[in-house]
This record gives structure tokens, sequence and C-alpha cells, in this order.
């Protein structure tokens, strides 16, 4: 993503309830309904910090440094007790931090051609090592329930536009391999799965269509047209039910499907015409709302069918919408402050 005002990364927790702002000047966390302050860890203490990853709300947060005043170097992996208010573990690679991912038992590390999974936050100990194709973005996510159906990591397969998929809970003394969908053409841009490890949603870098798949069976469950031209996705994220899926681009669209019921989303007008092909077969999005144009940033679900997106201008946009596909804004605001600017 790319900064602005000083914001070099930004990232919900696993309940969507929180985000973290990771910024040249430090760390912050906010809480989302109501939008509030709940933490500030100034560059005195971390320095800037360009990845940060909570652990649902608890007291423990992932971080790696990053920016212009690091602290830490990028290829160290931190864990932040902010009830201790002290570092308690640290781990150091061999290569730059592409990304971290925190489930209550795993801690997994991604480089650019490997990702590392670690017991945590016990005995935090290597359990496995995989192997990818060059992932410069650290793609990759895992289902946060410890119930889910399958502890699921997904990341890029060797093949192009693969996906790989591991159960965590079934790698522990296993070498059995992971299992792969061919899931684009083109390289990935985005990765999701949903909480309990039986879906994953897929976009290439073309960024035209979100395809999402049964983990289980390996198979395509709908493919969901965003648009007809390319954009670059920064995220996509399903509901903490599954019902429904949101994705942000840098065309400033937020685009929401349903997933349970599909008979909501659009469909074109020419879907019955069968020379077009593909193209009237994927479903458009139920509904849509704009944020500032290719300004990045991410996107949750909040409570009562409503969409939350917050940007790296350090602005805060909430819409509800409704099975009929409106989309009305019920929050706008600015959730870092002018005068940060100057911290750094």
């Amino acid at each position: 993503m790319a900064a602005g005002r000083g914001i070099l990364s930004l990232r919900f927790n696993q309940d969507q309830g929180c985000f973290t702002c990771c910024m040249e000047s430090g760390l912050r966390i906010y809480n989302v309904e109501p939008l509030v302050e709940k933490a500030h860890f100034d560059s005195d203490l971390m320095g800037s910090i360009a990845i940060s990853e909570m652990l649902w709300r608890t007291n423990l947060i992932a971080l790696v440094g990053g920016g212009s005043r690091p602290k830490f170097a990028d290829n160290t992996v931190l864990i932040y007790d902010d009830a201790a208010k002290k570092f308690v573990l640290e781990i150091t690679f061999t290569s730059t931090i592409k990304a971290v991912r925190l489930t209550r038992d795993r801690l997994i590390v991604a480089l650019q051609g490997e990702i590392h999974v670690f017991s945590f936050p016990f005995s935090t100990r290597r359990l496995l090592t995989l192997e990818t194709r060059d992932n410069p973005k650290g793609l990759m996510e895992v289902a946060p329930l410890t119930s889910a159906y399958k502890q699921l990591l997904v990341f890029p397969g060797h093949k192009i536009g693969s996906v790989q998929l591991v159960d965590l809970a079934a790698t522990v003394g296993s070498s059995s391999a992971p299992a792969t969908i061919p899931a684009h053409q083109g390289a990935l841009a985005c990765l999701a799965v949903n909480s309990n490890g039986t879906m994953v949603a897929t976009a290439s870098a073309q960024g035209t269509l979100v395809r999402v798949w049964d983990s289980v069976r390996r198979q395509l469950l709908v493919e969901l047209r965003r648009g007809t031209d390319p954009a670059t996705l920064y995220c996509i994220t399903f509901s903490r039910d599954s019902e429904f899926l949101c994705a942000s681009s840098d065309k400033g669209t937020i685009h929401i499907w349903a997933l349970k019921d599909t008979r909501l989303n659009r469909r074109s007008t020419f879907s019955k015409m069968a020379f077009l092909g593909n193209y009237v077969e994927s479903q458009w999005a139920l509904a849509t709302f704009t944020v500032p144009p290719e300004c990045a940033c991410v996107c949750a679900f909040g409570p009562h069918h409503s969409v939350i997106a917050v940007c790296m201008d350090g602005t805060f946009h909430k819409y509800v919408f409704t099975a009929e596909g409106n989309c009305n804004r019920e929050a706008f605001d600015v959730f870092l402050d002018v005068c940060d600017d100057d911290d750094f």
C-alpha cells in the first residue's frame, strides 16, 4: 500500500472489530464500533512499523519494523505483550518479512519465497516450512477460528495463478503435499479465507473477477465480477457468517456480493445471449459505495449489514447495504488527526 499521512499499512483483526495502523511514527490500534483509539505506541518504543497483526482482542501483537525510522530490522518479527508492556518474543529470518498472521495456536510468517509456521504463543518452535513461487506481496491467509472445519492456510502455488491449501491441524508430524486450486491464468493479487476454512476467495492481477472456491472439494462455487477494466485489488474479505464478500480496489469502489443467496447479486441484461460467453455468467455486485480513488484501503464487515472501509489517507467510511442493493452512508470520520503529519 502506498503511504499517506505517514501510514504504512492497515489491517483488521480476526473479528473485524479493531484495526491496526502502522505508521512512520509508531503503531495505533482502533476500535471500530464506536471508532475510538484503543492504544498508541510511539516511535520511541517501536520505531516506524511496516507490518502488524493483532491476536483477536488479546494483549499480544505481532510487529515488523520498516519505513524511514525503523527500530527493528525488517527480517525480524516481534511479539509485544501490551499487558506486560514489553516484547516477549523475537524471531529473525534470512530475508525480509512480507506478511505475518496469528491464530490462537500458530504464528505464520511469509517471506518472498517461503512460509514458516510456528507453534504459538507457548513453547514457540518452527513446525513447518513451505516453499512458494515468488511472492513479493507475502500473499497468504489463514482461517482464524481454532474450531474451524480446517485450520486452512492458503498461499500462491508454484504454477502462476494457482493457490495451495494446507490444513495446519493435519501437518504436525506429517509431510503430506498441499492441495492445489488452479484459480487464475494470471498472477494472484488477493486471497481470503472464511472463518471456518470452508471457502477461499481469489483475485488475479487483472482485478476484474473474484472467484470463490469450496476448499474441501476444491471446486468453483461462484464467479463474481468487479468490473470489465483492469484494477488493483487491495483486499477481499468474507463476512464473519460467510454470507457476503466485499472487495476494495484502486478504482475507489467497494463492492459487496451475496454468497449465501447469490440471487441477490446483479446479472447482466445480456445473460441469455450465449454467444457472449463467460462475460455474462459472472455475477455483479449486490451493492457498491465509493471512497477516495487510488487511495489504498482495507474493508471489513460490521454489524447489521454494514461494511467498513479504512483508507491510507486516514479516513473511515461506514455504509449499510440492503438486500435490494441500496447502500447508505452511516459514518464518515477521520481516525488520524491532521497534526500527526508533524510527528515525524
